[in-house]
C-alpha cells in the first residue's frame, strides 16, 4: 500500500504506466485525484481486482451466454496455509479487518453490507461448504457497471482448499456464480471455478505481467494511452486464458 501515493505521482513525472494492486474501493480517493489532475501524462491501473483479473475476465465472458445477468455472486477462497508476503499480509488484514463494511449491490442499489449481512456460505470445487465474509475488491463495481447487474456480492473464505481435504498441496479457488436469461429468454444458472494448485501468488504474477505487457506494448500491439483502466479492460480473453493454463491454472465448470 502506497499511502502518499508517491508511486504514482513519480509515474506521472516520467510519462510512464502505473498500476497499483493494494488499495480498496474505500481507499481509491487519492488515486482517482492524482490521475484526474495528470489525465494526459500515462496510463494509470487501478488494478485490485482479486488476483488481479483472475474473476473478472472469467466471469466476463462466461456472461456471454446470457441475455441479462441478474445476479452475480463471488466466492474466493484463500488455503490458511497459503503464503503470503509481509505487504500482502498488511494487505488483507486492512481489507478484512480495519474495514468493517464491504460494498454489494442489491436491487440496483450500491449499498454496504455489515454484521450479519456480511457474513455468508458458499461451496468450495470438492462441494464443501465454507463460511466466508464480505469483502470489495473492484470487482463489484467493475462487473455491476460493465455487465448492469443489479445484484453483485463478493465474499472471501480463508479455511482448507479443496485440493488439501483431498491430501494434495494446497491451491486457490475462484468459484463465479451467474444467474440469469439466455439469448432465447430462459432462465439460466452457471458455475464455474477458476483453480491454482499453487495458491493465490502465481495469479496474482501473471495478472499484473499480463497488465504490464499490455500497458508497454510488450505484447505486440501499441502501448496503451493514457488513461484510467481497470485490469479487464485491457487484458484480451483468450491471452489470459491461454497464459492461465501456461502457468498451471485451470478452469472448472461445476454443477449449479
Amino acid at each position: 500500500m502506497d499511502d502518499r501515493v508517491a508511486a504514482l505521482r513519480f509515474a506521472q513525472s516520467r510519462c510512464v504506466p502505473h498500476i497499483s494492486i493494494s488499495p480498496g474501493i474505500f481507499e481509491l480517493g487519492p488515486e482517482v485525484a492524482a490521475y484526474m489532475h495528470n489525465p494526459s501524462t500515462a496510463p494509470v491501473v487501478l488494478g485490485t481486482e482479486w488476483l488481479v483479473g483472475a474473476t473478472t475476465v472469467p466471469t466476463l465472458e462466461f456472461a456471454k451466454r446470457f441475455r441479462r445477468v441478474h445476479n452475480v455472486v463471488i466466492g474466493a477462497l484463500l488455503d490458511e496455509r497459503d503464503d503470503f508476503g509481509p505487504a500482502a499480509e498488511v494487505d488483507l488484514e486492512r481489507q478484512t479487518k480495519a474495514m468493517p463494511v464491504a460494498l454489494a449491490r442489491r436491487d440496483g442499489v450500491f449499498y454496504w453490507r455489515r454484521d450479519a449481512d456480511a457474513m455468508a456460505r458458499f461451496r468450495a470445487v470438492d462441494g464443501t461448504e465454507m463460511e466466508a465474509s464480505a469483502l470489495s475488491p473492484n470487482d463489484v463495481v467493475g462487473l455491476a457497471t460493465v455487465l448492469d447487474t443489479p445484484n453483485v456480492q463478493f465474499n472471501l473464505a480463508i479455511g482448507e482448499s479443496s485440493s488439501r481435504r483431498c491430501g494434495e498441496p494446497i491451491s486457490t479457488e475462484i468459484i463465479i456464480e451467474l444467474e440469469g436469461e439466455d439469448h432465447n429468454g430462459q432462465a439460466l444458472c452457471t458455475r464455474h471455478a477458476i483453480v491454482h494448485p499453487q495458491g493465490q501468488m502465481p495469479l496474482t504474477g501473471l495478472g499484473v505481467a499480463l497488465v504490464l505487457e499490455r500497458l508497454t506494448g510488450l505484447d505486440g500491439n501499441p502501448a496503451t494511452p493514457p488513461g484510467l483502466y481497470f485490469p479487464y479492460q485491457l487484458l484480451e480473453t483468450s491471452t489470459y486464458f491461454d497464459r492461465l493454463k501456461q502457468a498451471g491454472g485451470s478452469v472448472m465448470t461445476l454443477e449449479g
